[in-house]
């Protein structure tokens, strides 16, 4: 999941549909975005359309969290 991304969405008060409606997607896409469902990335102008509507200017808004570090597993 994308915690950052679902944190600056609750924040704001908003619903996944809101967000899509405000960016031109539908709710399904924003959900596999969020939930980072097959490993789905937004298009360039999804993602900045994201975060226009979030205003959000750090970065790291669509990084996935909680993924283990392959590096540890060894």
């Amino acid at each position: 999941m994308r915690k950052i991304l679902k944190q600056e969405r609750l924040k704001k008060g908003l619903t996944q549909q809101d967000i899509a409606n405000l960016v031109g997607i539908s709710r399904v896409h924003y959900t596999q975005i969020e939930n980072n469902s097959g490993n789905k990335k937004p298009s360039l102008d999804v993602a900045i359309g994201i975060k226009k509507v979030l205003g959000y200017s750090g970065d790291d808004l669509f990084s996935v969290a909680d993924v283990p570090d392959k590096n540890n597993l060894l």
